[in-house]
């Protein structure tokens, strides 16, 4: 679901503007677009109400990250009214207009799956990232 659309609190919000800057300092050319999905019927037969779904796209192509966008996918648990939602895990996809090149999700042994892989030196910086969502979101 566009992450725009689950931000319910302030507290909520500031998580979620820290997401959007963890990610930034390590790919400060990227912009962010917190509402990745388009809003129509088709697409909304699809959502999943605990992903929080942000969307980087690098200027032109990104030869290290072997994509042009990355879609990152945050998987939330429901949470309760007094408490806020907990990161469970992470997917992100590295895109092109061709459609996915490689995936990474925080399961498992954490390894990247696809064709067209990242370079070892962004793969240490997007397990990084990963690595701090779970600190930010617990």
């Amino acid at each position: 679901m566009n992450a725009v659309e689950q931000v319910h609190s302030l507290n909520f919000a500031n998580s979620l503007a820290s997401a959007v800057t963890l990610f930034r300092t390590h790919f400060p050319d990227a912009d962010v677009n917190l509402a990745p999905w388009r809003d129509d019927p088709e697409t909304r037969k699809w959502i999943e109400a605990e992903t929080l779904d942000i969307a980087f796209h690098f200027p032109g192509w990104s030869p290290s990250l072997q994509c042009r966008s990355l879609l990152m996918e945050l998987r939330l648990s429901s949470g309760s009214e007094r408490s806020s939602p907990y990161l469970l895990g992470v997917i992100m996809h590295g895109m092109t207009f061709e459609g996915e090149r490689w995936r990474l999700a925080t399961i498992g042994d954490w390894q990247p799956t696809g064709h067209y892989l990242p370079q070892p030196e962004q793969m240490v910086r997007l397990h990084e990232i990963c690595r701090d969502l779970f600190s930010l979101f617990s």
